[in-house]
């Protein structure tokens, strides 16, 4: 057969299209043509599947014979942990990073020349694919933590278990029991007893599967991952328009069961009732319609005689019941958050997917089995505006974590990552927090648990135009503090030169004058090449009423949140419900959403954030009205890291009596509330929203109101307001 329409090139891991080819002309490329059921496929090299492509083609794969001889591999451990069943050793600790190595593919027969594994569901591959593209794939199996089998496992009722597991055991690396693998499922158990857990025998192994119970669930060693839903494939390109328009329209019912065919008799029966009761508010759809031949993309209702497209169908309900079928997992649970209909979990032994990552509170409703009667009232109880913060982001964990086997893929293999090295560890409220539409990408360069190394100490960043005497106190009280390495003056009056060397007060540090070209505040967060530590301390020129002992224990604060503005002057934005705008609020209050720059702690890299990654658009407004830098860098600071700066120690009062400007506030406080509250607007504008968290957190240390002697207290002059 000529290949007429052109060859398949396949070099050096990746497979081109090379229209301009014929066979004929193939050979003059030095390469041997193949035809395949899909075309013509010109390989260069020696062999057809060298990596990449053995799972493109796994249906040439080679064939491998399991003789009737072979033992299977011992049964599930099902008492497994990371100390019994797992050799962390094998995991290089230098690496910092999981290796997985993905086995070749073969083929497998039994004796008698029945095929064990088939070719590859497409969902199987696009696994393999997905482990190939992560950072954590390695080709080397002695480089390698974990090794996941190239046996589709998937579904279960596709497999012959006890072949299944002889095929395991063959493998180079299973060594009798397969510790330190990751077997991929998800559709446990098959008729008619359907287990919650792979009956497929595979010893100490992880297990990814979408059909835990809390009774074969294996915590912190297996993964509850969600079962993918071929339909999402349908809309993943869903443009962000079409979501805003999911979250905020009018829905007709208020709770929908799709599946109703499908539950145990006692709850099918009473939603049945309920829909024929209070069908304004109740619909119950059966998954399978009798004179239809396509059940996927169909519900019906017998009683109303309703035929309705499915998933669209899910558009219309604010809620979606989630009960028991045969398997605990489904692809529904997928759907439902795909089309914002909120979940309703009536399963109470179901262990969701990545619960320990995910915040199911924020995306479903979780109601006892034994409540099920109470449904209506309790859902009828939540109010709109929390059914639309939990449809908008029920959309946004479908779209990270449920969307794709690639996202389900990549977040197993995080979840596995952060268990090996806590080093690595994203919080909670980061896998839960929505990415702003931001200019910058999440940091992972400042990690609090490896930063911060004591013995670097903190630069003193002063910026000063003119207060000549103010300035040499702020000196002498930040150099007393133990910590202090550096003190860098950044000079930004062009129209007067700095005192002269001999007139500068003695400290007993390195100190650096830097005179600027333009009067800014912007040049207060330049990264210059004198600042050599990794913590900051920004500070005006008329702080003098801070104490050494606050301002060491403020870096001692910061080493544990090396990733936030610590520092002392805290403020909180509010949002203004008549006015629809935030104002910024200056009172005293139970909580904070921002640490301000004249005496805070922060990671130097800020300062490269501020200067090359922040919009130009916030800095040039910055510059131009000589106002707002500090709650520019606290936006940038939030939307980076998600998180609320710290504030440090009771003082409340930073105002500087003898400088010249020291009674603007109360002269013309109105003015400048109004003026920091436009920037705060601004700025969310340009950020598409408002990074900044809010937090009823303060440090003191930790004998600050104990009555004891102070010889006893290591920071002994704080407290003053």
């Amino acid at each position: 057969m000529d290949c007429l329409h052109g060859v398949w090139l396949i070099q050096k891991n990746e497979t081109h299209f090379v229209s301009a080819f014929l066979s004929k002309e193939a050979s003059s490329i030095n390469c041997q043509v193949f035809t395949l059921p899909f075309g013509c496929y010109c390989h260069i090299g020696s062999n057809l599947f060298p990596v990449r492509e053995s799972f493109h083609w796994s249906g040439y794969a080679e064939t491998i014979v399991i003789s009737n001889t072979q033992s299977k591999s011992i049964e599930t451990i099902k008492d497994c942990n990371h100390y019994n069943c797992f050799d962390v050793y094998l995991c290089n600790p230098d690496d910092g990073i999981l290796k997985a190595y993905l086995y070749p593919v073969k083929k497998y027969q039994d004796s008698e020349g029945v095929y064990i594994s088939g070719n590859f569901t497409e969902e199987f591959y696009q696994l393999t694919e997905a482990v190939f593209d992560s950072p954590y794939f390695v080709n080397d199996p002695n480089l390698a933590c974990i090794f996941i089998p190239t046996i589709d496992t998937l579904k279960q009722s596709n497999l012959r278990l006890d072949e299944t597991s002889k095929v395991f055991a063959s493998l180079s690396h299973w060594n009798g029991d397969g510790k330190n693998h990751l077997i991929f499922n998800f559709l446990p158990g098959s008729f008619p007893d359907y287990n919650r857990r792979l009956d497929v025998a595979i010893g100490r192994a992880m297990l990814t599967s979408g059909g835990f119970d809390s009774w074969s669930f294996r915590p912190q060693f297996d993964v509850s991952v969600p079962v993918f839903s071929p339909l999402s494939n349908q809309y993943i390109i869903r443009s962000k328009e079409d979501e805003d328009k999911l979250v905020v329209e009018q829905r007709h019912w208020l709770v929908m069961s799709p599946q109703n065919d499908l539950i145990n008799p006692i709850a099918k029966k009473m939603f049945s009732q309920m829909d024929s009761d209070i069908s304004d508010k109740v619909i119950v759809l059966e998954s399978r319609c009798d004179s239809l031949v396509n059940f996927s993309t169909w519900r019906c209702n017998s009683q109303r005689n309703l035929k309705l497209h499915y998933p669209e169908v899910l558009t219309q309900s604010d809620f979606c019941l989630i009960m028991k079928t045969a398997f605990l997992g489904s692809p529904l649970l997928s759907d439902a958050l795909m089309m914002g209909c909120i979940p309703v979990i009536l399963m109470d032994n179901y262990v969701l997917p990545f619960q320990d990552k995910i915040d199911w509170r924020s995306i479903s409703v979780q109601i006892s089995e034994n409540a099920m009667d109470r449904v209506i009232d309790i859902l009828g109880n939540i109010s709109i505006n929390r059914i639309l913060e939990m449809r908008e982001q029920g959309l946004y964990i479908w779209r990270r974590y449920f969307s794709s086997i690639k996202s389900i893929v990549s977040s197993t293999l995080s979840v596995i990552n952060e268990r090996l090295f806590p080093q690595s560890v994203i919080s909670r409220f980061e896998w839960n927090r929505p990415k702003i539409a931001s200019h910058l990408k999440p940091l992972s360069l400042i990690n609090p648990k490896l930063s911060s190394r004591p013995y670097q100490g903190f630069t003193a960043v002063i910026l000063t135009y003119d207060r000549v005497e103010s300035l040499f106190q702020v000196m002498h009280r930040v150099v007393q503090a133990q910590s202090c390495v550096k003190v860098l003056v950044i000079w930004n009056n062009q129209e007067k030169e700095p005192p002269q060397p001999s007139e500068w007060p003695k400290i007993s540090v390195p100190l650096k004058i830097i005179k600027t070209k333009q009067n800014k505040l912007s040049n207060r967060f330049y990264p210059y090449k004198d600042i050599e530590t990794e913590a900051i301390l920004a500070i005006d020129d008329d702080i003098i009423m801070l104490t050494p002992d606050e301002l060491e224990f403020g870096f001692q604060v910061w080493r544990e949140f090396a990733d936030r503005i610590v520092g002392f002057p805290s403020r909180v934005h509010r949002w203004n419900n008549f006015t629809k705008q935030y104002r910024y609020e200056s009172e005293w209050t139970n909580d904070i959403s921002m640490v301000l720059t004249g005496a805070a702690f922060y990671h130097k890299y800020y300062n490269y954030l501020y200067t090359f990654e922040m919009p130009k658009k916030i800095k040039e407004q910055v510059d131009n009205q000589m106002n707002c830098e500090d709650i520019a860098m606290n936006f940038l600071v939030s939307n980076v890291t998600g998180k609320a700066p710290i504030k440090v120690a009771p003082r409340k009062k930073f105002r500087c009596p003898e400088c010249v400007n020291g009674g603007m506030l109360s002269k013309d406080v109105l003015h400048h509330l109004n003026a920091r509250s436009k920037c705060i607007n601004e700025f969310t504008a340009i950020y598409g929203a408002m990074p900044c968290e809010t937090i009823e957190f303060r440090a003191d240390p930790v004998l600050f109101k104990d009555n004891l002697p102070e010889k006893l207290k290591k920071f002994h002059h704080i407290g003053n307001l």
